[in-house]
């Protein structure tokens, strides 16, 4: 069992929609804000609403300003964000705790959100990135539609392609507006998937990768 010295950032800032800098860039014109708000007034004209009321008139271009920022991961490439790298000459787990995330489920475009636990092991040369590379990392893909499973695989698949990493962690834990407030209705109820590359996949590593993660 190899020593890990730990390096743990505990992100307590809530990453706002319009946090400037928080994600990589992209183009702004890739959605189609128009057919956006004519979904928009076909849906609640669908739930017998009426357009013409004053607190509806101007929902459906606020809407599509709305998912504009939501899903403004669409068509970013989280590898830009791993360019820059440091030489530290380090192999001990480095571990970023309780990124927040908002994202939407593909499947009932309800939110969902929590957060995410990231522990790496450094390139075999001992290459590490900025810390804040994760937590954007975690936003390029927390704002698509998104399934949690999947976005716990595309999170550690992107830092271990970006640096190199010997061994990757993610673990997401997250609440899901379609189980709390429809459906089953069960309010509260938690979400946890788990998924580890490379050197970490290693039974005993894994465990105290968990540990030092306080999962």
């Amino acid at each position: 069992m190899f020593m890990y010295i730990t390096y743990t950032l505990t992100l307590s800032l809530q990453f706002k929609f319009r946090h400037k800098g928080a994600t990589v860039s992209h183009n702004d014109n890739q959605m189609d804000k128009k057919k956006i708000e004519q979904g928009v007034r076909l849906i609640l004209e669908g739930i017998g609403e009426d357009l013409t009321r004053e607190g509806l008139v101007d929902t459906p271009e606020r809407v599509a300003r709305s998912m504009e920022e939501i899903f403004s991961g669409i068509n970013q490439d989280p590898t830009e964000l791993f360019k820059v790298t440091f030489d530290v000459d380090s192999h001990d787990i480095v571990v970023v705790k309780d990124i927040p995330f908002y994202s939407m489920c593909e499947h009932h475009l309800l939110p969902f959100f929590g957060t995410v636990h990231i522990g790496y092991i450094p390139s075999a040369n001992g290459k590490v990135c900025g810390l804040s590379k994760l937590a954007r990392c975690v936003e390029v893909y927390a704002r698509r539609p998104q399934i949690q499973e999947r976005m716990t695989q595309e999170i550690v698949q992107a830092i271990q392609d970006g640096i190199g990493a010997q061994g990757v962690i993610v673990v997401v834990e997250a609440e899901h507006l379609c189980m709390s407030m429809r459906g089953v209705s069960k309010a509260g109820a938690k979400t946890r998937t788990i998924k580890t590359l490379g050197s970490l996949n290693d039974k005993d590593a894994r465990k105290e990768a968990l540990s030092l993660l306080d999962i």
